[in-house]
């Protein structure tokens, strides 16, 4: 998803897309509105036209990224299952992934931070748990139709399957890398014993 803000069609996603860039340098708790307008071509005042503050933007932003999640992944049309899923595994979990990626992670991380404490992250959080469980559960489904899945429960594979990937993203923002590959190695033999037909 890290590609979702290269050719802003508006001046609403030019500053979405400022604001994008702002947490992934930054991160969350020095992030003002003063270095999201440094990200964008316009005057900073533009910044406080469409948005209160910090917060509403950021959540503008996230709202806005799993608008386009639910567009292009998860209505997306799935012909190879179990490839599908492993993909899913592998764009997150790559140890060598490229830094933008991995600063993506972190920031992701950072705002889910806020969600304890602020009913309106939990309610995007709560929505992108919901779209990425459905998401697991439709691999599932389709794999199980096509006989490259064991018949299970998917909403209940799905539900581990997201808590593995949730947890893996906070382990890969705020552990060693080395230790990607062997999380990997459990998350495949998990995977085999319990999916893999």
């Amino acid at each position: 998803m890290t590609d979702l803000f290269e050719s802003p069609d508006s001046t609403r996603e030019e500053i979405l897309a400022a604001a994008y860039r702002a947490l992934c340098r930054h991160g969350y708790a020095p992030l003002t509105i003063e270095k999201i307008g440094a990200e964008l071509d316009k005057s900073t005042s533009l910044v406080y036209h469409h948005y209160e503050g910090k917060d509403d933007l950021l959540l503008a932003c996230l709202e806005f990224m799993l608008d386009q999640y639910e567009t292009e992944f998860v209505e997306a049309e799935i012909t190879d299952p179990r490839g599908t899923l492993e993909a899913a595994f592998d764009d997150f979990l790559d140890p060598e992934m490229p830094a933008e990626r991995h600063d993506f992670i972190r920031a992701l991380v950072e705002l889910r931070g806020q969600a304890p404490h602020d009913e309106r992250y939990r309610e995007q959080f709560g929505r992108s748990d919901r779209l990425f469980e459905q998401r697991f559960a439709d691999i599932i489904e389709a794999g199980i139709e096509s006989g490259q899945f064991r018949a299970v429960d998917a909403d209940s594979v799905a539900g581990m399957l997201h808590t593995l990937f949730s947890g893996a993203l906070i382990n890969h923002a705020t552990a060693e890398d080395e230790r990607l590959t062997a999380l990997r190695e459990e998350i495949d033999a998990y995977l085999e014993a319990r999916l893999y037909a």
